[in-house]
């Protein structure tokens, strides 16, 4: 995915898209402007949670609303397992959220510890076995560990989604050499970067690593101008990728003039 040649989409799956922003459908201050910032972002799809946009939640109406403004968008959907504790209720979540969501698409989340959310690498990786086999295309959400992210692509993941910092903190890539490592050791594998990205600065740094794409929610929806973080996050993924295909500059442990003196004519007027 790393390789500049190629036409700069991102591969879902086989799914080649423009976005390189992924964006989340919960905890806006209101649906209309969840629409909007969705809108604002250019992202292409929206990850949705089976419990907070099942139509018949709520009644006949709350839920239902909320799916038909979903729909009507037009995006790609991202179902996920938000919330699961063990490899069943992550299973289940998927298959139910299959039929009503009508995609073999799935976020792939299973929570190992309530202190900081961090995905459960065990159970993940069985989960995972069990949806690919059961014809899932899985994308899990995961730490910057890169053994659990071999074991991962071993068992046929197109696509990672390792952290920057737990969800929620807004803390940016804690571990950029992690992360990197991941980057380098699957250069085929779609890397998304998920949860912990609080500015569109730490988008771009994620981004000038090489990695394909961002999935972003809750500095977007927690933002005063959700509408107007959504388009700054969109800015600086563009900055970013840009910045990573044109290629950055070696880091110099000594100074170096920008305007070398040797060799370089000198103007002066007489007097």
């Amino acid at each position: 995915m790393s390789d500049s040649t190629r036409d700069d989409c991102v591969t879902i799956y086989g799914t080649k898209l423009q976005s390189r922003l992924l964006i989340g459908s919960a905890l806006y201050p209101s649906p209309q402007i969840m629409k909007d910032a969705i809108l604002a972002s250019g992202a292409q799809i929206v990850t949705l949670s089976l419990s907070r946009q099942n139509p018949q939640a709520n009644g006949a109406s709350g839920g239902q609303d909320f799916w038909q403004l979903i729909q009507s968008l037009g995006l790609h959907l991202l179902p996920n397992t938000a919330g699961c504790h063990t490899v069943n209720d992550a299973v289940n979540m998927a298959q139910m959220s299959r039929e009503l969501f009508q995609t073999d698409w799935i976020k792939l989340e299973l929570v190992g510890d309530d202190y900081n959310l961090q995905p459960d690498p065990i159970a993940l990786v069985k989960a995972t076995e069990i949806l690919m086999n059961d014809g899932f295309k899985v994308l899990p959400y995961c730490t910057d560990d890169l053994v659990i992210a071999r074991h991962l692509v071993d068992l046929g993941c197109e696509v990672l989604m390792p952290w920057g910092s737990p969800i929620g903190t807004g803390k940016g890539i804690l571990n950029p050499y992690a992360l990197q490592s991941i980057r380098d050791r699957f250069p085929d594998t779609t890397i998304i970067v998920d949860s912990g990205i609080g500015k569109p600065s730490h988008a771009t740094q994620a981004m000038e690593m090489g990695v394909d794409a961002i999935l972003l929610n809750t500095a977007v929806a927690h933002a005063n101008q959700p509408v107007l973080m959504a388009n700054a996050f969109a800015k600086a993924i563009e900055a970013g990728r840009d910045a990573y295909l044109a290629g950055t500059m070696t880091e110099r442990s000594t100074a170096s003039p920008s305007t070398p003196t040797i060799d370089s004519p000198f103007w002066h007027q007489n007097a």
